[in-house]
């Protein structure tokens, strides 16, 4: 054990990694070294940055916390810390069934475990946070929580309401993090769409984005999670003005069919979610849509699961991820429907939808060779530069890769690449002058 060590430990999405980001800052500024996602942990104190958001996820925090217990009752470790949003959701649970666990914090008071240490809060420095991503790109969370109530999800349970962080703290902190060398921005919310509402009385993710957009020193804004009911229309118009705000959009749709969004209690149907993509292509030109896709809801029958294929192989989608329906206590859907689709249904389904997406991915990444791209370099790996185009998230979407004998290049800073080949899942490329 290093004496004065922290070493914390992020699961789950971008939005638990930026608290960690903000803890880290802080416990740096109390005079402690801290480490973050250490492949061999080494200090004294360990906190675990938990995600609860369906099975999969609370089973790995569940797993991470038992593998940092069995570590302190062997002497390796002298104390262990929880926080972020299993334990906001389950902590009397949690504080008897896993007592080795010095404390228990939820999602929102995690200040708190500086003053259990003994160690004080810097408000001058809220705004500050140490990056664990590479220097040239954040992710920006412009909110917290969510109002829209879905059937299937417990993000309102464990978040609550959605609460909007005023544009001039957003901004400020844009401003300090291209001081730091921050080039570009993963504007991060559980529902950014809905950003404002609160706080203004209406949608405010335009004004705010075209605010952002004219900060000297922002190169690239990528915008995450968005809902397709109300879509802000004055968004398009700043998508396709401002250079430096990526076309590209993570618009996660769910479904297509009718019945099952109903029953999903999305407030859109499937004509309304058609219009709404030929909407994005007609506006913004260019543009990369990303979205999410369930199978597997309760009720969900053959028909609505060919319709959802048929979804697919129709719009096809540059970026997509699906996933299989988890029962989650609490929710609606856990409450009214009978999960009723077998695991091997959803399982199967599942497969059968991501071979459609493999085959059309790569299929819409072979158009791009010959072609020429603005690309950000993220880091070396192997005999590859590695970096994204704007139609590229970090960690979730396909990268370019460049050979090393291709030309010395800087990690952080933008290239033109010439695409010269593809395969099922990344491009590779040439820097042309």
């Amino acid at each position: 054990m290093r004496k004065n060590t922290i070493d914390i430990i992020t699961l789950g999405c971008s939005k638990n990694l930026v608290d960690s980001e903000k803890l880290l800052r802080q416990l740096r500024a109390n005079g402690y070294k801290v480490t973050h996602d250490s492949e061999h942990p080494t200090g004294e104190i360990a906190v675990i940055n938990t995600c609860g958001f369906i099975g999969d996820a609370k089973e790995e925090s569940i797993n991470t916390i038992l593998e940092f217990c069995e570590a302190k009752e062997e002497g390796r470790l002298r104390h262990l810390y929880v926080m972020g949003c299993l334990s906001e959701r389950y902590l009397k649970e949690l504080q008897v069934e896993i007592p080795q666990v010095d404390k228990f914090y939820g999602k929102f008071n995690w200040t708190e475990l500086l003053q259990d240490l003994g160690k004080a809060y810097h408000p001058e420095l809220q705004q500050e946070r140490t990056l664990t991503t590479p220097g040239h790109y954040a992710y920006l969370k412009i909110s917290e929580g969510c109002d829209r109530q879905c059937a299937y999800c417990a993000i309102p349970i464990i978040t609550g309401h959605h609460v909007s962080r005023p544009i001039e703290d957003i901004i400020e902190e844009v401003k300090w993090l291209v001081s730091q060398g921050v080039k570009e921005f993963q504007v991060i919310a559980q529902e950014l769409t809905y950003y404002g509402v609160d706080l203004y009385k209406e949608q405010k993710i335009a004004e705010l984005v075209e605010r952002m957009a004219e900060v000297d020193g922002v190169e690239w804004i990528r915008l995450h999670y968005a809902y397709p009911s109300h879509f802000p229309d004055d968004l398009f118009r700043v998508m396709r003005e401002h250079k430096n705000v990526c076309k590209y959009m993570d618009i996660a749709l769910q479904h297509i069919s009718t019945p099952v969004l109903a029953r999903m209690r999305r407030h859109v149907n499937k004509e309304e979610t058609y219009q709404l993509i030929e909407r994005f292509r007609r506006e913004v030109p260019g543009i990369h849509l990303r979205t999410t896709l369930m199978v597997g809801f309760p009720g969900e029958t053959e028909d609505d699961f060919e319709e959802l294929k048929r979804f697919v192989r129709d719009v096809r989608f540059d970026r997509m991820g699906a996933f299989a329906y988890s029962e989650e206590e609490g929710t609606y859907a856990g409450e009214h429907y009978e999960d009723d689709v077998p695991e091997n249904v959803k399982r199967q389904r599942l497969d059968e939808l991501m071979a459609i997406q493999e085959d059309i991915s790569a299929e819409l990444g072979a158009t791009k060779i010959g072609q020429i791209f603005k690309v950000i370099i993220d880091r070396i790996e192997g005999d590859y530069f590695v970096g994204r185009t704007e139609y590229d998230s970090p960690e979730v979407d396909p990268e370019v890769l460049i050979a090393l004998e291709n030309k010395e290049l800087r990690i952080g800073d933008f290239y033109q690449v010439k695409i010269t080949s593809a395969d099922d899942f990344d491009l590779y490329g040439t820097v042309v002058e």
